[in-house]
Order: C-alpha cells, then structure tokens, then sequence
C-alpha cells in the first residue's frame, strides 16, 4: 500500500502523519507500506518544522532527511490512498487527479469511515461513504503553523490517534 498525506505547507502535519505510518508499519511488521506526503503551497525544499519535528519524536516517529514538496498529480495517481489534513485539501487534490475520487479522503473522514463501517481496505472506505455521510462540521485537522507547543501537541496527538484507527481497520 502506498498512502499520501497532504496538507499546505508540507512541514508540520502531513509529514507527521507520513512519518507516523512508517513507525507504525514497522511496529507492526508491516513490510509493504510506502508513504511519502506534500503540500498545496508547500514551502519546498524545507525540512519539518522544529516544533513538528519534536512532537513526532515525541510520538514516535522519525524527522530525518524530511524534505518538503509540492503537491503533483503524478503524486497524487500513484498513491493507493490519499489522506489529506482538510476537505479544501482533499478538493485540491481531486482537481488534479479526478480519478482519485475513490481513493481519497481526509484523515478524519477515513477515521469515521473506517469505524462506522467496519472497513478494510481502500474500497470498502469509498463504498462506506454514501452510507455514512458525515454532519455539516468540516472534518479538518487544524494547522498548527504559528500557535504554540501545546497546540502542535494536541494536533500531533490528534493525528496519531486517527492514524491509529485507520491503521487497525485497513492495515496501512
């Protein structure tokens, strides 16, 4: 399974989620996962953000040798799954690669998804969403980009926890 995780600037949430399914692969055992991320207006070439980079750590997950990049549709087609931090994101993300429609979400979307229907993989996540529409609350991940610790800790904690469901119900 290849996933995709974007968000805008690509230095603070999607990487943490990117870096956050490889530690949980390797957890697990999991030898077939490759996840990379992006961002709609990424801040290219630029490492994670220090306050990003210490709560993934903290998490769990390593920051080494991340490098922001930009959103492209070729990313986007190549992802078995597509997890984006917003809907607007997750629009962006089907602007450039229509066909992805089945295959893309945001992190909470696939979360809430994934419990209330029990899914088990990508397609049974695409088939649960008719049926399990969601209220009229946006199902973002915040961006954490200029508040303070606790805030990068409450999103980075958030971001592990939907992970983690995920994780257990389609075995990224």
């Amino acid at each position: 399974m290849h996933v995709l995780f974007v968000c805008t600037g690509n230095v603070c949430r999607s990487p943490t989620a990117e870096r956050l399914a490889v530690a949980y692969a390797e957890e697990l055992g999991i030898t077939d996962l490759t996840a990379e991320s992006a961002g709609t207006r990424a801040a290219v070439g630029r490492p994670m953000e220090p306050t990003a980079a210490q709560v993934l750590e903290g998490l769990g997950g390593n920051p080494a040798e991340f490098t922001a990049r930009m959103l492209t549709a070729d990313l986007a087609v190549d992802a078995d799954l597509v997890l984006t931090m917003t809907e607007r994101q997750r629009e962006k993300v089907l602007a450039l690669a229509p066909e992805q429609l089945k295959k893309t979400f945001t992190l909470k979307e696939a979360a809430r998804l994934a419990e209330a229907a029990d899914a088990k993989s990508v397609a049974d996540l695409a088939a649960a969403r008719p049926r399990h529409k969601a209220d009229d609350t946006p199902e973002d991940v915040p961006d954490p980009m200029g508040k303070d610790e606790d805030t990068f800790l409450t999103i980075g904690s958030e971001i592990a926890d939907l992970l983690g469901v995920i994780s257990r119900s389609i075995h990224l």
